[in-house]
């Protein structure tokens, strides 16, 4: 009876203790409940004796399941069948599972010696006894337990992968210290298989997931798991594999599965472990165009005995390199061997500490960091491609755009022809680079103006003034010039630019970068076009009241004419001084203020920084904040800074075209709107939560400029949106001076405009 007893112990029943389970298969799913029962006729046996062997054989029952679990993971037949027959339904196999099926392999070998040498003791007695069982085996009433309902567990819930590793370190935090110790052995074997595809992911960037278990994942994976398209994913990934793999692989290749990623692995670590692949992979792989261009000679591979070394170590496949002269020079051997002792003593440790795993991938990510550093910064002239991008999209070459827009100024009088807008806009340009732009400038190359389609109706953007109630004559030629007027500033503000960025600087100019950039450049674009129409305004009226002047002498009947005229449109030079003035203003501010002020902090943070990811942070940092210091992020600014340009523009407009019209009804209603909109701009920028705050820190030189003498405060004072009419000037203060063959005006009033 005790022989048999010691066979159910290890699985296996006979006539004494039975299995209720019939028909056991390989691929029988794991019993939740007992299915080892003493016989039922067995009548020689006392009850105490009875209960003491069900409870006994309840570990032989465990044993047996965990043996079948164990040797279900650990099946590597499923090979084979991959490749005999593809078609055939394939077990989903598991590496994690494997590996923790090796740790209970361990545990069972235990608990067979531990069999085996009560066996002996018995054989040993000459009056064997129940106890002498129950005492071999008294440790493994703690262990076996626990451990069936874990596989349970895992069984049912199709635990695996990081998930799996999750599952092993909560069941470690328990109270019985031969079960504490056991579940970190499992655990142990867990993070030999995590250890092995870091190695290889953080070595040599390759992913090594069959059965996608590790927290990092393609993108395909993710698009495939949620059963979702992504055209515009598949199309930019499409596109950009055709000129370097790497580049698609950092922006959209891989990504952080939340699913696989252990609780106990910060979601920052996961990061730390994705950006240090992803960086390796780019070093290893570079473009050919950079492999050409770069002044690095072409080497053979260094150390290739220790790579195949490393391979064996941390036994996954290699995949072959390209460009392995190159990917030497950018990640040296040495500091790959670097990366590979710091996770070799990680593995070999028998416990999992989380802060000297943390403090191993932060030195990892220095490492890739520092060299993508020396990569970007260095190698490809970062800096100078910076200067190019202030110098284009922000606007500092300003000779450039002015002639630009001066050569242009007739052209987008007119509405743009959707068909040839671009092509019309590149000879103004042109005849502007050749005017301004030096032979030494190499980064103009990199910059190409676009005009994107704005599609077959032209929709006006410009604020919608509602049409004066009376009837006025020559009205429907002003209506029609407006009309064409607001259709020309929406088509024109289209206008961008385009900038060429070769690798390995996709990684720092991303799309979302350039993006901002160029929202940045359409808003400085406009503003300096608004200013140039005053100010040619002005020009030609100037010019037109020197020949008034000179023709004045003359004639004499049309003099009265002339001076009724000028008489006429005098407030309006006012309205123009008020226009220029804040738009002088806007334009000093963000240019000083704003730009240089954050691109000499952005050059300090370069010279002190020797960290791609830092440098990084650094530009997006300086991105954000001309965003924010130019109001591009705060709608109701925005749409007020908006609606004046185009007043101002629509004022320009409407002035040249009624030089022969006697009606100045719609320049007082711009005027109107003008004063409502700058008043309201006032008010907001001088609010406690924009000028208090920390977001513009220039914004009080801002606002002391426009109300260097009271003047906006005296007129916007109140609610917001009420306008109060605008101070009337003094008689005594309002002179007109003639001399020479020049008319001047002198204006001089609370406002502090002054007009020559």
């Amino acid at each position: 009876m005790l022989h048999e007893l010691l066979l159910a112990l290890l699985g296996y029943t006979g006539d004494l203790i039975v299995d209720q389970r019939d028909h056991l298969t390989a691929e029988a799913p794991i019993s939740d409940e007992c299915t080892f029962k003493l016989a039922p006729d067995i009548s020689f046996i006392d009850p105490s004796d009875r209960e003491l062997i069900e409870r006994i054989i309840v570990l032989g029952f465990y044993y047996r399941e965990m043996e079948r679990f164990s040797a279900k993971c650990r099946n590597l037949s499923w090979i084979r069948s991959a490749n005999t027959n593809p078609l055939e339904k394939k077990e989903k196999g598991s590496v994690y599972r494997r590996a923790l099926a090796n740790g209970i392999v361990e545990v069972l070998s235990v608990y067979r010696s531990a069999v085996l040498h009560i066996e002996q003791k018995l054989l040993s007695e000459t009056m064997p006894i129940l106890a002498t069982v129950t005492q071999g085996l008294n440790k493994f009433f703690c262990l076996l337990p626990p451990l069936y309902e874990l596989i349970l567990e895992i069984e049912r819930d199709d635990i695996r992968g990081g998930q799996l590793l999750n599952l092993l370190h909560k069941r470690c935090h328990c109270g019985v210290p031969e079960l504490q110790t056991c579940m970190q052995r499992l655990l142990w074997h867990g993070h030999q298989v995590m250890y092995n595809q870091l190695a290889s992911w953080m070595v040599y960037g390759i992913l090594q997931d069959q059965h996608r278990e590790f927290f990092i994942r393609r993108q395909e994976d993710r698009d495939v798991g949620s059963n979702s398209s992504h055209p515009d994913i598949s199309e930019k990934l499409a596109r950009m594999s055709t000129d370097d793999a790497s580049l698609s692989d950092w922006h959209l290749g891989f990504h952080i599965s939340l699913d696989m990623l252990p609780e106990y692995i910060p979601m920052r670590v996961a990061e730390s472990i994705l950006f240090a692949g992803k960086a390796v992979r780019v070093l290893r792989n570079p473009s050919p165009s950079f492999q050409s261009g770069d002044a690095v000679h072409p080497q053979m591979p260094k150390s290739f005995q220790k790579i195949h070394g490393l391979a064996g170590r941390f036994h996954f496949h290699r995949e072959p390199a390209i460009n392995m002269g190159i990917g030497d020079d950018l990640l040296p051997q040495s500091e790959a061997d670097k990366i590979e002792a710091m996770l070799l003593n990680l593995k070999e440790s028998s416990e999992f500490h989380k802060r000297s795993f943390e403090c191993a991938v932060d030195s990892v990510q220095t490492i890739a960091a520092s060299h993508l550093w020396q990569l970007v910064v260095v190698r490809t002239d970062l800096n100078g491609h910076l200067k190019a991008l202030k110098d284009y999209f922000l606007l500092a070459k300003g000779d450039l755009f002015q002639c630009f827009l001066e050569e242009s100024r007739q052209l987008m009088r007119l509405p743009p022809r959707q068909s040839t807008a671009e092509a019309d806009l590149t000879v103004p340009f042109q005849l502007a680079a050749l005017k301004t732009i030096g032979e030494e400038d190499k980064y103009f190359s990199k910059v190409s103006l676009r005009m994107p389609s704005f599609g077959i109706t032209v929709k006006p953007s410009l604020i919608d003034l509602p049409k004066p109630t009376s009837s006025v004559d020559g009205g429907t030629g002003a209506s029609l010039s407006n009309a064409l007027s607001e259709m020309s500033v929406d088509g024109w503000d289209g206008i961008a630019l385009g900038y060429s960025v070769d690798w390995p600087l996709h990684l720092f100019f991303t799309q979302e970068v350039l993006s901002k950039y160029l929202r940045i450049f359409q808003y400085l674009l406009r503003l300096k076009r608004t200013q140039m129409e005053l100010e040619k305004l002005w020009a030609s009226v100037m010019h037109q009241y020197h020949s008034d002047f000179a023709k004045r002498r003359n004639d004499q009947e049309k003099s009265s004419e002339t001076q009724q005229k000028q008489q006429r449109f005098r407030p309006m030079w006012r309205v123009r001084e008020h226009m220029a003035f804040l738009i002088r203003n806007l334009q000093f501010y963000i240019q000083v203020d704003v730009i240089e002020s954050q691109w000499n902090i952005l050059q300090s943070h370069i010279q002190e920084s020797h960290d791609f990811t830092e440098l990084v942070g650094f530009h997006q940092e300086y991105l954000s904040a001309l965003i924010s210091q130019t109001f591009l992020d705060i709608g109701s600014v925005s749409r007020i800074l908006d609606s004046i340009m185009k007043l101002c523009l629509q004022f320009c407009w409407n002035i040249e075209n009624q030089d022969n019209c006697s009606n100045t009804s719609e320049l007082e209603h711009i005027a109107e709107e003008f004063n409502k909109k700058s008043n309201s701009l006032y008010t907001i920028l001088r609010s406690s939560r924009l000028a208090g705050s920390q977001r513009a820190p220039f914004l009080r030189r801002f606002l002391l400029r426009l109300n260097l003498n009271s003047f906006f405060e005296s007129t916007a004072r109140g609610v917001l949106n009420v306008v109060r009419p605008r101070p009337t000037l003094p008689a005594l203060n309002q002179q007109y001076l003639e001399g020479g063959s020049c008319l001047c005006y002198l204006v001089a009033g609370r406002d502090g405009c002054c007009i020559l």
